[in-house]
């Protein structure tokens, strides 16, 4: 396999699947039988969720929340989309182990590198809600910082795209799919790949991002077994 340990990160939005709000039991169902093969073909697996199917920080802070309470708000939100994840993976069979940013027990323990290193080790699937902990952070930051602290050998982002564009292909359809690209040529080229801030992190830490479809089934497989489906940042 290409990779042996990684964070796929998935946004709270892709849980909906043809909904308009909410978590899609469809979209769970599929999204545990692929992350069932790849873990039983050997793969080691962190897991990182958004909340934006369920409460967005930014958008509560334009309709008039305070956005400190509004990024704790979202940060829950991503603890209800782990929840119903990890339910999803141990009804087929898979170990989970779920953890916070944000300590709240009895759901789960706090996020601490030793312990979701060990979990991946003896096969269990890791689950890290509560994004970073810290209002002012996305999930994408969350993903970085968590990717680098369990050593991953990268950021899987599992969207609705197969890849980086050079425009929205769903908006303009003469965009064209970079295979692979370095850092700076994503940042020269305004790709919106993560936010900054993450982005950063990653370029800091040698850490790539390989952004692919996750909706089709059989995907996640794929890409750690190396198949060129989808788009690789890196150095």
């Amino acid at each position: 396999m290409k990779y042996k340990r990684v964070l796929l990160k998935l946004s709270g939005e892709s849980l909906m699947g043809e909904q308009g709000y909410g978590i899609s039991p469809k979209m769970l169902e599929q999204y545990g039988a692929d992350i069932k093969a790849a873990v039983e073909a050997g793969l080691e697996l962190a897991i990182v969720i958004g909340g934006g199917n369920i409460f967005r920080g930014l958008t509560g802070a334009a309709q008039g929340f305070d956005r400190v309470q509004g990024d704790y708000m979202g940060m829950l939100a991503t603890l209800i989309n782990s929840m119903a994840l990890q339910s999803e993976l141990e009804r087929q069979g898979l170990r989970t182990e779920l953890l916070s940013g944000l300590q709240i027990e009895p759901i789960c323990k706090a996020m601490s590198r030793r312990r979701a290193i060990e979990a991946m080790r003896e096969g269990c699937v890791v689950i890290i809600g509560g994004g970073s902990g810290n209002p002012f952070f996305t999930t994408d930051t969350a993903s970085a910082l968590r990717a680098v602290e369990i050593q991953a050998d990268a950021i899987l982002k599992g969207t609705r795209v197969d890849g980086i564009y050079t425009a929205d292909p769903e908006k303009d359809h003469t965009a064209t799919k970079y295979q692979c690209l370095s850092y700076q040529e994503a940042l020269s080229r305004h790709l919106k790949v993560m936010d900054l801030t993450a982005f950063a992190l990653c370029e800091e830490n040698s850490l790539p991002i390989y952004v692919f479809d996750m909706n089709n089934p059989g995907n996640l497989l794929r890409v750690v077994k190396g198949e060129q489906i989808g788009t690789e940042v890196c150095k």
